[in-house]
């Protein structure tokens, strides 16, 4: 392992990241980059964020988001050159869902679902460790199914894994996620009070 300050690189669940952290709050255009640093400290050196995300479908509902999103990431890119943007897709259907009062015994449901973005995130984790690109990995995401990866980039190239959990103290830190974590920090109050993309 290198010594201070580690080479670090912040791997970000979009959705997760908002649904967790940012939805419902003024905080939409918080500065990823910064509040990045202000978490970790003078000890790490920043030196990429990899953001990633699926595009979103328009609805009757909400016409706008995708314009919105669109926005959001165009912003991201323009500020900071150490942002990436990685894909996965987004999935809007029709299905059949079983009613919790029946009659009727179904009714037909919009299923959203984003695809991909974790797998995306954790094939990133694990390639960038064998690259040796960084000495420590800082998640953003709460999402346990990335479990397996922070173990075998923990156990096979001793990396340093900070984990950042949105929404928390009220959203629980996922016990599989903290147990391969040398450091694990919410997203307070505080910590937003950082500058805005503009």
């Amino acid at each position: 392992m290198n010594k201070p300050p580690y080479r670090t690189i912040v791997y970000i669940d979009g959705f997760n990241f908002y649904y967790g952290a940012v939805r419902g709050t003024p905080w939409k255009w918080l500065d990823p980059v910064t509040l990045s640093r202000k978490i970790l400290g003078s000890q790490n050196k920043l030196v990429k964020m990899k953001y990633f995300t699926a595009r979103v479908q328009s609805s009757p509902n909400d016409p706008g988001v995708n314009i919105r999103q669109d926005t959001y990431l165009r912003a991201l890119q323009a500020h900071s050159p150490l942002i990436e943007l990685h894909f996965g897709h987004f999935l809007r259907h029709r299905i059949s869902m079983e009613h919790c009062n029946p009659p009727p015994p179904s009714v037909e449901v919009w299923k959203n679902e984003e695809k991909g973005s974790d797998v995306n995130l954790a094939l990133h984790l694990l390639n960038d460790a064998w690259l040796d690109t960084y000495d420590c990995a800082m998640i953003v995401s709460n999402d346990s199914d990335l479990a397996e990866s922070l173990r075998l980039v923990k156990n096979q190239h001793k990396k340093l894994i900070g984990l950042v959990t949105p929404g928390a103290p009220q959203r629980k830190t996922s016990r599989q996620l903290r147990q391969y974590a040398d450091f694990v920090k919410p997203i307070r109050t505080w910590a937003k009070s950082v500058p805005y993309i503009t």
